[in-house]
């Protein structure tokens, strides 16, 4: 399948031809040919066909085509398939800011959960709990916030109590945090302080250690990094493909020597890439496919993978041939629609292109009719 569309040579009533332009698109591989532009561009490229006089009526064509094709009626679908990479999503750093000696690391790979010691610095562990808010600030009594309310939350998953999960730090939220700092072995002071928790989305996978036992902890330091834990699919795309990446879409990923797994978008997101050299920084779409079947990969860490997205659905229309779209004189697009051995031109109105065919309607056009290619 191609990438490039072209609207054939038509011939006007009477008997004149202009050859077509191409059009290409930009993008990725695509799966079923889209050429949604095509209609904003080819009416300048084909010959135009006026229908004449002032009623609207629809001339007889001259000559009949040198070929013909049926107006079927089916659904279309936008569907374009992209490169993806499957892993366990977006890499994120574990930034230190304690001052102090790295003691203890986890190993690459290790999956660490709610509680547990991230790291250690000084013999003293910096705790993972789950957040979307990253730490920024020390946590004690009079504090306010979402953090806090965070904290809140993750002290009751651990089995703390006595205290209000809301955005106030209170002298009753520090009394937990003093028995959760005893059982860590930590200084009971009542306070959280910064640098101590790492906030992450949920339980985390370690994907590199970017430091060595030992080592002098210097804080803005990155300790190591890590990912999530379930086996997600990364695509990137072209911000003139945006409408693909819609969360919620359904899209379907082959796997290398293990046959189509089902998936969907969960979420979508600009990123900003670094040129090479000097080049200029490049926008671009990264979205995050799930899988419904994580057994289906369990068998890759990490593997190129193809995802097929449908961004649109036309069901139940008329469609024919893009090459049997012909340019109108009064604007638009017609068809030359094939009768007992003659020709007639019928008006169109164009929606949805896919895989070379084009949606369709207009008066007078109906399923089963025989529409010509001009050549």
């Amino acid at each position: 399948m191609t990438d490039t569309a072209q609207l054939p040579e038509v011939r006007s009533v009477n008997g004149g031809a202009a050859p077509a332009r191409r059009r290409r698109r930009r993008g990725a591989r695509t799966a079923l040919l889209v050429v949604g532009a095509l209609a904003a561009g080819g009416a300048a490229a084909a010959a135009a066909i006026g229908f004449g006089g002032d009623d609207g009526g629809t001339p007889a064509a001259a000559n009949l085509p040198p070929a013909t094709a049926v107006v079927t009626r089916q659904t279309l679908q936008d569907t374009q398939t992209l490169d993806g990479e499957l892993g366990f999503g977006p890499t994120y750093s574990a930034i230190n800011r304690l001052h102090g000696t790295v003691t203890w690391l986890p190993e690459s790979g290790a999956v660490v959960r709610r509680g547990k010691p991230l790291y250690r610095i000084d013999n003293s562990p910096v705790v993972l709990m789950y957040g979307t808010v990253p730490a920024y600030r020390e946590l004690k009594v009079g504090d306010e916030g979402a953090d806090v309310k965070q904290l809140e939350q993750n002290l009751k998953a651990l089995g703390y109590d006595g205290f209000t999960v809301d955005k106030e730090f209170t002298s009753s939220t520090a009394s937990a945090v003093k028995q959760w700092q005893e059982d860590l072995g930590l200084k009971e002071t009542g306070r959280v302080e910064f640098g101590r928790v790492v906030f992450a989305a949920g339980e985390v996978r370690v994907e590199s250690l970017e430091a060595t036992s030992a080592a002098p902890a210097q804080p803005g330091g990155t300790v190591l990094k890590y990912t999530g834990t379930v086996r997600v699919v990364v695509v990137q795309l072209d911000v003139a493909d945006q409408r693909l990446a819609k969360e919620g879409a359904a899209v379907r990923v082959a796997l290398p020597g293990a046959g189509d797994v089902a998936g969907k978008i969960t979420q979508a997101y600009t990123v900003i890439e670094a040129g090479e050299g000097q080049g200029e920084a490049e926008t671009k779409i990264e979205a995050i496919v799930s899988l419904a079947d994580q057994k289906a990969a369990a068998a890759f860490d990490q593997a190129a993978v193809d995802v097929t997205v449908t961004a649109a659905e036309r069901p139940d229309v008329l469609t024919v041939p893009v090459a049997a779209l012909v340019a109108l004189r009064e604007g638009g697009y017609g068809v030359e629609v094939v009768e007992n051995g003659a020709g007639r031109y019928l008006a169109v109105e164009t929606g949805l292109f896919s895989g070379g065919r084009v949606e369709v309607s207009g008066a007078g056009l109906s399923e089963g009719m025989t529409v010509g290619i001009p050549r």
